[in-house]
């Protein structure tokens, strides 16, 4: 009897990484790839056609986000298994897709050995997260979280606007954004703006367009 395939959904906007990944994963005689989507809203759409074992998952993606469209996966799809690939390792991406309901979280330059030891672990119900990732993921969950206003707040500081710039562009007064950037100080123990805006990249609090 024909042992049954993994069957798989690649999402990536990379024309060529979606090809790459297909043609590696397509040599193994237990995986197959079922269907290719460069867009959060073709994945999902593309999910309830094929019904794939395992979606690779591209973290940054036009439009809606990659952890979004987990988030939208897992939700009406609660049997979905989902491994992200990125090429950002930040605290918080890994967080936000994990919370997302992703099995996994791996490199783009991950080996190829590695990749395919995540697929099967997954197909067979389980996490993986390398020794990396599990460490950040768990430093992560120790960090205190920024409200959703001080994450606005964040992404301005970041674009270098001032106080007063910030108040003007949230329509908020100056004297809560100076409260705000207090407490995101404090949550982020940097010791200033500059290093705040530094952390929050390395992160993956906020990306730069």
């Amino acid at each position: 009897m024909t042992k049954k395939k993994i069957r798989l959904l690649i999402v990536d906007d990379h024309s060529l990484m979606r090809i790459g990944l297909t043609t590696s994963i397509n040599v193994e005689l237990d995986m197959v790839v079922v269907a290719e989507a460069s867009t959060g809203a073709k994945a999902l759409e593309l999910y309830v056609k094929h019904q794939p074992d395992v979606v690779l998952m591209d973290v940054r993606l036009p439009g809606t986000s990659g952890d979004q469209v987990t988030a939208q996966l897992c939700l009406h799809h609660p049997e979905a298994k989902v491994i992200m690939l990125s090429s950002y390792d930040g605290h918080e991406d890994i967080y936000r897709c994990i919370q997302a309901g992703a099995r996994s979280y791996l490199s783009k330059d991950i080996p190829l050995d590695e990749l395919l030891l995540a697929i099967r672990n997954v197909y067979a119900g389980q996490s993986y997260l390398p020794p990396a990732i599990s460490a950040r993921l768990v430093e992560r969950m120790h960090t205190p979280e920024l409200s959703n206003r001080e994450l606005d707040v964040l992404k301005q500081i970041v674009k270098g606007r001032s106080n007063k710039e910030v108040a003007s562009v949230l329509s908020i007064a100056e004297t809560t954004v100076k409260d705000h950037v207090s407490n995101i100080l404090i949550k982020l123990r940097a010791n200033d703006r500059t290093q705040a805006s530094t952390i929050a990249i390395q992160r993956g609090i906020v990306h730069l367009e």
